[in-house]
């Protein structure tokens, strides 16, 4: 997940009005005036679909539940996007660039009471992204003063294969996400796993393997092997030196 130089947004671990475990991003500086913070996601690969649906989970704070916000405080965040044919390798944010989809209410907002359990009241919306014309896009959250978390699955390396910040497209199912191979490695299996409504990963499948030369060491293929491959210089020289001498 990318954010835009010198903003607030922060991952966090809470739990839902059920208890269950849920990884969120949020944001909350609800004391001062012209908040502007954003939060984009990696580029997401349309593939064949013809039509993109986005499910949003989230919790806002009730402003009436904030004392001496004086107005600051907001109750609603932005939703844009953005088409590219391929993930961009510049990472300079330009907000220009993004088109708005639309601007998202909370049906339920949590209160202090809330907060001091960490129990988070849901909401779910679904909005339509596009038209999409082109191979892909990034989705961004603008915060303008509110007191927001955000549901999704963050960016994560498994199996040597690494897998992109991911929001929950489907409300009725799990959404598969296609990993990529780290640098330096090559696929066994296809790497795949399972993104839930509730930020989660699950059900790892496939792997990647590093290339020879390189083994694997902290999520990553590092070159390796170093001293075997000098022994085995060294033990062909002097092989080649006793052949010299024999044929002398």
């Amino acid at each position: 997940m990318a954010k835009a130089a010198g903003q607030r947004w922060e991952e966090i671990s809470g739990v839902d009005e059920h208890y269950t475990p849920i990884r969120t991003f949020q944001v909350c500086n609800v004391m001062e005036f012209s908040q502007n913070n954003w939060l984009r996601t990696n580029w997401i690969s349309r593939r064949s679909a013809v039509k993109i649906y986005v499910e949003l989970k989230f919790t806002l704070r009730d402003c009436n539940s904030i004392p001496l916000v004086l107005g600051t405080c907001k109750e609603t965040f932005n939703l844009l996007y953005l088409q590219r044919e391929e993930r961009e390798q510049d990472t300079r944010f330009r907000e220009h660039q993004f088109t708005k989809i639309d601007t998202i209410a909370a049906d339920e907002s949590f209160t202090q009471m809330d907060l001091g359990d960490r129990i988070l009241k849901l909401n779910t919306e679904v909005r339509e992204v596009g038209p999409i014309t082109k191979k892909g896009f990034y989705l961004a959250f603008q915060d303008v003063g509110a007191c927001v978390a955000l549901g999704m699955c963050p960016m994560i390396i498994r199996n040597l294969a690494s897998f992109p910040d991911t929001v929950p497209t489907d409300p009725q199912a799990l959404v598969e996400v296609r990993g990529s191979c780290v640098n330096h490695s090559k696929e066994e299996e296809p790497p795949r796993m399972y993104c839930s409504t509730d930020g989660e990963w699950l059900v790892p499948i496939g792997k990647c393997l590093c290339i020879p030369g390189y083994e694997e060491r902290a999520s990553a293929c590092q070159r390796g092997g170093g001293k075997q491959e000098k022994c085995s210089q060294r033990g062909l020289e002097d092989g080649e030196l006793r052949a010299g001498l024999r044929k002398g």
